[in-house]
């Protein structure tokens, strides 16, 4: 009974672990992980997905990085899919817009060499503010 109670509670943890607010999972050189539930994050890239049309999220962007005062910004724009990258504090941002489906874009942030996630959130939170002002 004992060793049935035991099994039920370590069970029980790892399920609370896999399905908490942040899960992250390393195979070899991979890294995945899930912030609550909307974020991926993926050798580097915090990536969401936003209820816009692509044209409104990749304006967001542009208002985005010109609010943080990123510099040396490039713009590659194709039919689906964009990205952005820069200089913000002396770090590289870079950013990349793609085409889902109508009325959906994904965005992928690194920042810095590896990736910062914090600062990837913080460049997620300033775009989600800009999508919500016209």
């Amino acid at each position: 009974m004992k060793r049935k109670l035991s099994g039920l509670f370590i069970a029980i943890a790892a399920f609370l672990l896999l399905f908490g607010c942040d899960t992250a999972l390393t195979v070899g050189s991979k890294t995945v992980g899930i912030r609550s539930g909307s974020f991926l994050y993926e050798d580097g890239y915090l990536r969401t997905t936003y209820h816009s049309q692509f044209e409104t999220v990749w304006a967001a962007c542009e208002k985005t990085l010109a609010g943080l005062k990123a510099t040396d910004i490039e713009r590659i724009r194709k039919i689906s899919q964009g990205s952005f990258t820069g200089l913000l504090m002396d770090e590289k941002i870079r950013i990349n817009v793609d085409y889902v489906e109508k009325g959906t874009t994904a965005v992928s942030v690194m920042a810095g060499t590896t990736g910062n996630k914090i600062a990837a959130q913080l460049i997620h939170d300033r775009l989600a503010e800009n999508l919500k002002t016209p």
